[in-house]
C-alpha cells in the first residue's frame, strides 16, 4: 500500500524513493525496522517484486518521495525516510517542507558533538528528538518540534505508532485516510484513492496525531498540539501547480479551485477574436495546467468570445516535471525531449498558451520556440498566478532572486514578453489569486514568492530540504 501510495505521489518528487517498515524479530524478540531505499523513480527503485513482498515486512510503514531543495540531490545518504536507533526505540522520519532555522539548530547541535549523516535539515528533527529529556517518547517528539521552526508535515514510525504531525501555519497539506480499522496518512488523497482508503480530514496544523492499537481499538486516535494556534498559512502554490488535480488539499478539491482560477483569467486578460476569420485556439502546457485551461476556454465563450479548446502539445509521460529538476542543465535537456506539437492545430491560427506560472522563463522560452516553428498566426501567453519575484523558504524550490525571469526583467512584463518572444503576455491578479482560493475555516496562504512578505523568519543562509511523504 505504501508502494503505490508513493506512485500516486510521484509528480511531488522523482530525485528518490524509500519506504520503511515496522516488523517483529521473533528471534532476538524486539521490534525492527526494514528499510529499502534509492535514487530513481518509484517504480525503477522497487522493480524487484522480492523487495516489498519478503524484505519490507511489517505490520506498519511510511514512506517518501525525495525532492530536493537544499542537501545535495546526489547525495544518497539525503534520501528518506531517515532511520535512527536510540534510548526510546526505532524511531523513522519522512519530512515535507523546509526548517528556516535550520542552519542556527545545526551549528548549535555541532558545537555540543552531535554527528550528521546527511546535509538534509530533516535529520535535526530526529536528533532533537534523542536529546530530549523528556521520559516520553510523544513529549520528545513535541519538544523537537516546538524547537524547529518553519514548515514541516511529518509522518513518524516508532516500534508502536505511526506519527503525523503538522507546523502550526500548516503549509504543506496532510491528510488523513482510513482503510478498513486502519489508518493512512499523505501528502495527497489521490494516494488514498489508489489503495482504496476514505479521506477522513486534514491533520490541523500545529497537530501531532498518534496512531496506535489503543486508539483503532477504542476509535479515538490522540492528538496533542506543539503551540498556541497561530494564523494559517496554506502555501498557495500547492493549488497553482504542485498538486493533482484530482486530490483534496487544505480542505478543497484542487480541480475546482483550478478552473477557476481559469475563469478569472479569461476574465482579467481575455484573448478575442478580430474577424469571424480570426480562429483563436487555446492550449495548455500538459499536465498542471489542463484544468485551468478548460476555465479559461468556457468563461471565454460565456463572455461570447469564439474560443477553441485544442490539443497543441504533446507531453512525453516519461519525461519528468522540468520544475522539480535539481540542476538547470537537467532541466533545458528535459524539456527538450519533453514536449511536441500538433502543427495542424497551430499553423494559420492565434493560439492562447495557458499556463501555471513562469519561474526561470527556460521552460517558456523553449515552449513558444517550437510552438513558432510550428507557424502560428500570434502567439499569446497567460499565466494563471502572479509573476514570482522571491525564493521560497518553506519547500518550493524557486531559485535565488537573481534567477528569476521577474526580476531579470525588474518586473517589467513588457520585458518578459520580449524575452519569451510571445505577441502579448498577461499574468493573474494577486487578489483574482486569493479570490478563486478557498477561505473556510480561517484559512489564509502564503503567498511569499509573489509578494515577499515571509509569515515565518529564516536564517540568512537558508538550506532547504523538501519533501514528500
Amino acid at each position: 500500500m505504501t508502494y503505490y501510495g508513493l506512485h500516486a505521489l510521484q509528480h511531488r518528487g522523482q530525485e528518490a524513493t524509500g519506504i520503511v517498515t515496522s516488523d517483529f524479530d521473533f528471534t532476538r524478540r524486539r521490534p525492527r525496522f526494514l528499510t529499502h531505499k534509492g535514487v530513481g523513480l518509484v517504480a525503477d527503485v522497487f522493480k524487484d517484486a522480492n523487495i516489498l513482498k519478503d524484505q519490507l515486512r511489517g505490520r506498519s510503514a511510511i514512506g517518501h518521495n525525495r525532492y530536493s531543495t537544499t542537501g545535495a540531490s546526489e547525495n544518497k545518504l539525503n534520501i528518506q525516510p531517515f532511520v535512527v536507533n536510540y534510548r526510546g526505540g526505532n524511531l523513522a522520519l519522512s519530512h515535507n517542507g523546509n526548517l528556516t532555522n535550520f542552519k542556527t539548530l545545526r551549528e548549535r547541535l555541532e558545537g555540543e558533538g552531535t554527528i550528521f549523516q546527511s546535509t538534509s535539515d530533516s535529520e535535526i528533527i530526529l536528533h532533537l528528538t534523542a536529546r530530549s529529556r523528556k521520559e516520553n517518547q510523544i513529549q520528545q517528539i513535541k519538544e523537537a518540534l516546538e524547537t524547529v521552526e518553519g514548515a514541516y508535515s511529518l509522518v513518524i514510525l516508532t516500534d508502536t505508532s505511526l506519527i503525523a504531525a503538522r507546523d502550526p501555519h500548516g503549509f504543506r497539506p496532510l491528510a488523513l485516510g482510513r482503510l478498513g480499522d486502519a489508518f493512512v496518512v499523505a501528502s495527497e488523497t489521490c494516494a488514498f484513492d489508489i489503495i482504496g482508503a476514505e479521506y477522513v480530514g486534514d491533520v490541523e496544523p500545529g497537530e501531532i496525531l498518534v496512531i496506535d492499537r489503543e486508539g483503532i481499538d477504542s476509535g479515538t486516535l490522540k492528538s496533542y498540539h506543539v503551540a498556541k494556534p497561530v494564523q494559517r498559512h496554506h502555501c498557495i502554490f500547492e493549488y497553482i501547480y504542485f498538486s493533482r488535480p484530482d486530490s483534496k488539499i487544505f480542505g478543497e478539491n484542487v480541480d475546482k479551485v483550478r478552473r477557476k482560477l481559469g475563469k478569472l483569467l479569461a476574465d482579467q486578460s481575455p484573448v478575442k477574436p478580430e474577424s469571424a476569420d480570426d480562429k483563436v485556439v487555446v492550449i495548455s502546457v500538459p499536465d498542471s495546467s489542463n484544468t485551468a485551461t478548460l476555465g479559461f476556454v468556457r468563461e471565454s465563450n460565456k463572455r461570447g468570445e469564439d474560443v477553441k479548446l485544442e490539443i497543441g502539445l504533446i507531453r512525453s509521460h516519461y519525461v519528468g516535471r522540468t520544475f522539480i529538476m535539481p540542476d538547470q542543465g537537467s532541466r533545458e535537456f528535459k524539456v527538450k525531449t519533453k514536449f511536441n506539437t500538433v502543427k495542424g492545430v497551430i499553423k494559420g491560427r492565434k493560439v492562447v498558451i495557458v499556463d501555471d506560472s513562469i519561474v526561470r522563463g527556460t521552460t517558456s522560452r523553449l515552449l513558444v520556440r517550437l510552438i513558432r516553428e510550428a507557424e502560428p498566426k500570434e502567439i499569446h501567453f497567460r499565466v494563471y498566478s502572479p509573476p514570482i519575484k522571491f525564493p521560497c523558504h518553506y519547500g518550493m524550490d524557486f531559485p535565488s532572486k537573481e534567477e528569476l525571469i521577474a526580476n531579470r526583467c525588474d518586473s517589467d512584463v513588457e520585458k518578459i514578453r520580449q524575452e519569451l518572444g510571445v505577441d502579448s503576455l498577461a499574468y493573474l491578479s494577486m487578489e483574482n489569486l486569493l479570490e478563486a482560493a478557498p477561505h473556510e475555516g480561517g484559512a489564509h496562504y502564503c503567498t511569499a514568492c509573489f509578494s515577499g512578505t515571509y509569515p515565518v523568519a529564516f536564517d540568512s543562509e537558508t538550506t532547504k530540504d523538501a519533501n514528500d511523504s
